[in-house]
């Protein structure tokens, strides 16, 4: 076997030899990157396609190319983790900047969304075949090859409205109104629900009705819950889990502790049926592991997961918060930021010029600008206030005071001494705490910014 073994190599370095450079200028990794496809999903009308690309050759790639038709009759629609351009029937995808390089033995994937029927055909993996072969004479570029994308990939909406109404549910009983989750008034387009808890292991989380707000309600079950959830999925809503709150102690702090939250939250995404998660922790979070986490719910659940956040405004001062990082680091699988503009006291604005006072037209402009100007997508942020009387400490307005921002953000009109250096059509909404607190102050905040969310640009 040694022996065999040694001619074949003198040979190969024979060939090697007369060939000169033509035989080194071939890729090394050509004929060891391979691509598969598979339907991770198909409901007749459309369905959810998945590529991974594995690199079974011995050197690094950087930066791929995978193209493929799709019959007459079938489009694209929503697609993550890869940039695209399209020319009739053939589409190509290509890298994100976290995804290009792939090591020896490693893989990455991208999914979308197609109507119609068939699957995709002619596959071709920087200039190759999908499934190996003829490597081309011409070798395919390290670097992915020009597109023309939009500016960002927009993750996929899920079914959402262009402009939001978030609110939050109380799974616990307080001196607002207590409601059963499907008594939620209409207005809203997406409700969190307050909260999900810590365990005993680190980033574990757990939910149940909260026995205090059962008695309240007198009688409320997990099961009943549960069929609250698909009630207002007829409805056309979105119910959402939110981690944390002011009490909440969920820590991701390592790779354990990460893929603890991953899984727990799965699971109770899959028991009750909740469309997403919101991370609402006020006591810190570290920005790696909780991407990380992120990450993987996502490719777990599905690319219609919606993931929200809502930091106090001091988390979202600077892009080098952890918050802030956060956000930016996942910002093509985020769906929007809900920061809370009360209980904070006078703050910088993105003109770093003066403290505005919390409460004020010019405070949530000016903070939200922070945001807008410093990487995050303008349907990714959304304006968060309290719901009236007994709803924060500090920071309540009128529901005018927010659709005055609202407007000055997304129209120049309304606004106070203070206005953004651009206007921003598609700002994502607004969010309260709490719906349980709107009930109980007359149903204001919703019943004044719902109608408003529908005359934005």
């Amino acid at each position: 076997m040694k022996r065999s073994r040694a001619l074949v190599l003198s040979l190969v370095a024979a060939l090697a030899a007369t060939l000169g450079a033509a035989w080194v200028a071939l890729p090394a990794f050509a004929a060891g990157a391979t691509a598969s496809f598979v339907k991770t999903s198909d409901w007749g009308s459309g369905w959810e396609g998945k590529y991974t690309i594995t690199n079974g050759g011995g050197y690094t790639i950087n930066g791929w190319s995978l193209s493929f038709d799709l019959p007459a009759g079938s489009t694209l629609g929503s697609y993550w983790d890869a940039l695209l351009s399209s020319s009739g029937q053939r589409h190509t995808f290509t890298n994100r900047s976290w995804n290009g390089s792939i090591a020896p033995g490693a893989s990455v994937s991208f999914g979308f969304l197609a109507s119609g029927s068939g699957s995709p055909t002619g596959c071709q993996l920087n200039g190759a075949p999908c499934g190996g072969g003829t490597t081309p004479t011409t070798p395919p570029p390290t670097t992915p090859p020009p597109t023309t994308p939009p500016p960002t990939n927009p993750p996929p909406t899920g079914g959402l409205p262009k402009h939001l109404l978030t609110g939050y549910w109380h799974n616990f009983d307080n001196p607002a109104v207590e409601l059963r989750l499907r008594d939620v008034p209409a207005e809203y387009d997406v409700v969190a629900v307050a909260f999900a808890e810590a365990t005993a292991t680190p980033g574990a989380l757990t939910f149940g009705v909260d026995p205090g707000l059962a008695a309240a309600l007198g009688g409320y079950t997990d099961a009943d819950f549960t069929a609250d959830v698909r009630t207002l999925h007829g409805r056309g809503k979105k119910v959402i889990l939110s981690v944390g709150g002011e009490a909440g102690r969920v820590a991701v702090n390592d790779a354990a502790s990460a893929t603890a939250f991953t899984d727990t939250a799965a699971a109770l995404i899959a028991r009750y049926g909740f469309d997403g998660i919101d991370i609402d922790l006020e006591n810190g979070l570290n920005p790696t592991y909780m991407a990380q986490a992120l990450r993987a719910l996502r490719a777990r659940v599905g690319a219609g997961l919606i993931i929200a956040m809502a930091p106090q405004t001091i988390d979202m001062q600077s892009p080098t918060s952890g918050y802030f990082k956060l956000a930016l680091d996942i910002k093509d699988i985020l769906t929007v930021v809900n920061t809370q503009y009360y209980n904070s006291g006078a703050m910088l604005g993105c003109d770093q010029n003066a403290a505005y006072a919390q409460g004020t037209v010019n405070f949530i402009v000016a903070l939200a600008c922070i945001q807008l100007e410093a990487g995050l997508r303008p349907d990714q942020v959304g304006l968060g206030l309290p719901a009236g009387p007994g709803a924060a400490g500090g920071g309540i307005v009128a529901p005018s005071v927010v659709t005055a921002a609202l407007d000055c953000l997304a129209g120049g009109t309304n606004c106070g001494s203070f206005r953004p250096p651009r206007t921003y059509p598609g700002i994502r909404g607004a969010m309260t705490w709490s719906v349980n607190w709107d009930v109980s102050n007359g149903n204001g905040f919703a019943r004044t910014l719902a109608p408003h969310l529908d005359t934005l640009p």
